[in-house]
């Protein structure tokens, strides 16, 4: 037979460890064992699997697979009844086995009835049954792989205890509510395991009915991997909270890329909160009418669906238009197919206003906000480039200020910085959009005037500049009057190339200023009287190189002893080609060329190393001064190189004399006091030229360390017999006098003269009357012959 036949029912009688106590002969029949066989053994031997004895006493048998006899196999209901003595107490078991036709078992039914306890085993996570005093009846090898508990500990151990303290409240209540509501429930638990292993599982259960009771039937989980991922998640979510950097998430939908996720620095950026951005395109930020090529590209990589990176403005939601560095990145499901965008948003508002900021910097004048010298030339060569292109006309002006030096030492500096600054504005007011103004250095502007219709029109331009830089400026209660000499050159009539047309601009504006100022247009006879001076310019530098500056020196007489009070320094020039030159052909050049300090030092140098021969030949009380420019006395280090010199050869204090014209300290108050303080600290005497030449301020000449007045040209050159025009000269005299002061009368060249200065007390008198300058080795002629007679 190839089927187990239905047989009576199969009982056996067991210990209460499952050990086969007694049978019926139905057993014998139905298993094949004999009675030497069956006694002492295990009931679970007849079971097909590994069927442990108390999972199937506290499951009270059920559906089981068994070995039957002749080898064969198959499905039989075991039932499992406990039995009780006399006195109640458990005594065994008694086990029935019922066998059903092979042919009536259906493939559904023989599953359903696979026993439960080889079923338990085969699950995934651990699997257990309880009772109402939370007592374990069944469980499985992953439960005790999980506690690290023997069989016995579990069947003695109380579930509750396997909770931590702080979850055992939830567990309790979950328990009762499977027990009396019949609830499903599950919680989340972190178990640690004997050697101190903790594993996060997921456990729940259900109410369950057996033979009249009921029991709670579950199973556990361990969530390990998914509280892992969890973790990674929340990192990610930390990290994407804390970033400085916005970040937005979104999806695609068709063309659109809707907002999923906008973290905290992105709500700061755009100022919008998350619950107004999510759901939302973010092109809604977008700033109208900015930076429409940016936004293209973005658009096209979207639809393309590949990474773009671009810096563009956007608006944020108080309407301010910002600056933002977009990363954006795809991300792609598990299919390959693009479904999410990241963007990785910076706002660069400030980076960006910072670089304009020092772009700016780099191309303007800090002074007056004009385009500087490099922006200057570079506009310039652009505007040739397209005047040459279309044949247009092109007008470069340049304008230089009338006596803003005397601006600067009148008022200082600060009145010449307002004077630059009005100038420029109104400059840039009377010029087109299309036009440039620059500030190519101190009080010089260039201006690059685009396609001139004529000459004409250039000519009126031009004198509407000039006009407009004639009105006085305003500083300080001060009405500072203001002039400029303009010089124009054409493109291309007067040069083809940015430098020969500046080139060609200036030597026009130095024709203005030596022809009273005004506007003057370039002309060949200009670029002659250019090229001179740039020979003298250069004959200047060569000049202190070849040894052909020299000094001379004048002497200052006593006006009533006639003896020698000291000497005047005067600087000549023996020029290779016009023979000896006086201050006036050259200096001039000097200053503006830059190479009056150079040559300022050659002379301080001279009359010192004099000064240091006289007083080796013993004369000692004979002062030399020195004249100097304000250039000069206003450089750093001009002081402590006077001192420096001074203790090189060994001068005693007095004997070097610093002659400064009187308009100059009156200009620059707080230098001239400055300035005479430092002089008198270092033993050298100041001593005022030009005395009475211009305004003269009582009050700040006592606040000044002076040795001397020397009396304008002027006033010593109206000097006559009649005495009509001699009033001024004795005024000063009488003013120097009252200021406690030595009155120095110069360039006295006659009789009347001499009588009259001599007459009204003046102190020294020095000129061609007296001695015209002499070399060195004609003063010391001199020096011998009179100290000799005397």
């Amino acid at each position: 037979m190839s089927t187990i036949q239905p047989s009576a029912v199969v009982t056996f009688l067991t210990d209460d460890e499952g050990v086969v106590v007694s049978w019926n002969p139905a057993c014998a029949a139905l298993f094949g064992w004999t009675p030497e066989q069956t006694r002492g053994r295990q009931l679970t031997e007849l079971i097909a699997g590994e069927t442990r004895w108390p999972v199937l006493a506290s499951a009270g048998g059920g559906r089981v697979r068994m070995h039957f006899a002749g080898g064969r196999e198959g499905l039989a209901t075991l039932s499992l009844l406990r039995q009780y003595d006399a006195r109640g107490d458990a005594a065994g078991w008694s086990a029935s086995i019922a066998v059903a036709p092979a042919e009536s078992v259906s493939e559904a039914e023989r599953v359903g009835n696979t026993p439960l306890a080889e079923v338990v085993d085969l699950l995934p996570g651990t699997f257990y049954a309880i009772n109402r005093e939370g007592r374990l009846l069944l469980w499985n090898h992953n439960l005790e792989r999980l506690t690290e508990m023997t069989p016995d500990e579990l069947a003695a151990a109380r579930v509750i205890d396997m909770f931590e303290p702080r979850e055992r409240p939830l567990a309790l209540e979950n328990i009762r509510r499977v027990f009396e509501e019949g609830a499903e429930v599950s919680m989340e638990m972190n178990y640690v395991s004997r050697s101190g292993r903790e594993t996060p599982m997921v456990v729940g259960g259900a109410r369950v009915g057996c033979k009249g009771n009921h029991y709670l039937f579950g199973m556990g989980i361990n969530i390990t991997k998914r509280r892992e991922k969890e973790r990674q998640l929340l990192l990610s979510e930390r990290a994407l909270h804390a970033a400085s950097n916005g970040i937005v998430i979104t999806r695609c939908v068709g063309h659109d890329n809707i907002v999923e996720y906008v973290n905290p620095a992105f709500e700061r950026i755009a100022g919008y909160p998350a619950a107004e951005v999510i759901g939302r395109d973010p092109r809604f930020m977008a700033a109208n009418g900015f930076d429409a090529h940016e936004r293209s590209q973005v658009r096209q990589a979207l639809a393309e669906r590949r990474a773009v990176n671009v810096v563009f403005r956007n608006m944020r939601k108080n309407g301010e238009i910002f600056w933002n560095d977009l990363s954006i990145t795809p991300v792609r499901d598990d299919y390959g197919e693009v479904s999410h965008f990241i963007g990785i948003l910076q706002d660069v508002t400030a980076i960006k206003e910072r670089s304009d900021h020092l772009e700016h910097e780099v191309n303007h004048d800090a002074l007056t906000g004009l385009a500087n010298r490099t922006l200057m030339w570079d506009r310039l060569e652009h505007a040739l480039h397209l005047a040459h292109r279309h044949g247009a006309m092109v007008a470069i002006v340049l304008v230089d200020l009338d006596n803003f030096k005397s601006i600067n030492d009148t008022f200082g500096h600060e009145a010449g910085d307002v004077v630059l600054k009005v100038v420029a504005r109104r400059l840039q007011a009377a010029v087109r959009d299309s036009d440039t103004v620059a500030r190519m250095s101190g009080d010089e502007f260039v201006l690059v005037l685009v396609d001139q219709p004529s000459v004409r029109f250039t000519l009126r331009m031009a004198e509407r500049l000039r006009q407009s830089m004639t009105m006085p400026v305003a500083f300080a209660g001060n009405e500072i009057p203001v002039g400029a000499s303009l010089g124009v050159s054409l493109f291309p009539q007067d040069g083809k190339t940015p430098a020969e047309l500046v080139r060609a601009a200036d030597m026009a504006m130095y024709h203005a200023k030596g022809n009273g100022g005004g506007v003057h247009f370039f002309s060949p006879e200009m670029r002659i009287a250019g090229e001179k001076r740039a020979q003298l310019a250069d004959s200047i530098r060569g000049a202190l190189e070849h040894d052909e500056l020299f000094l001379l020196f004048q002497p200052r007489m006593d006006a009533k002893s006639g003896k020698v009070r000291g000497f005047e320094a005067l600087l000549r020039w023996r020029h290779p080609k016009h023979g000896v030159m006086l201050p006036a052909a050259f200096l001039a050049e000097a200053e503006e060329s830059g190479q009056m300090i150079g040559i300022g030092n050659w002379v301080l140098d001279q009359a010192c190393a004099f000064l240091h021969e006289l007083r080796q030949l013993g004369y000692t009380g004979l002062p030399v001064s020195v004249n100097v420019s304000h250039r000069e006395y206003s450089q750093h280090g001009f002081i402590p190189g006077i001192a420096a010199r001074m203790q090189h050869y060994n001068l005693p204090p007095g004997s070097l004399e610093i002659e400064i014209p009187e308009a100059d300290l009156i200009r620059n108050p707080g230098l001239g006091r400055d300035l005479s303080a430092q002089l008198r600290e270092c033993g050298v005497a100041l001593s005022l030229d030009e005395f009475g030449k211009g305004i003269s301020d009582i009050s700040f000449l006592r606040q000044l360390s002076v040795r001397q007045v020397k009396l304008s040209k002027a006033a010593v050159h109206d000097i006559t017999r009649e005495g009509s025009d001699n009033r001024l000269a004795k005024t000063l005299i009488d003013i120097g006098h009252n200021l406690e002061l030595a009155v120095v009368g110069e360039a006295v060249e006659t009789e009347a003269q001499v009588e009259f200065l001599r007459s009204h007390g003046c102190d020294q008198l020095q000129g061609q009357w007296f001695s015209e300058p002499l070399a060195p080795d004609a003063v010391r002629e001199m020096l011998g012959q009179r100290y000799h007679a005397q």
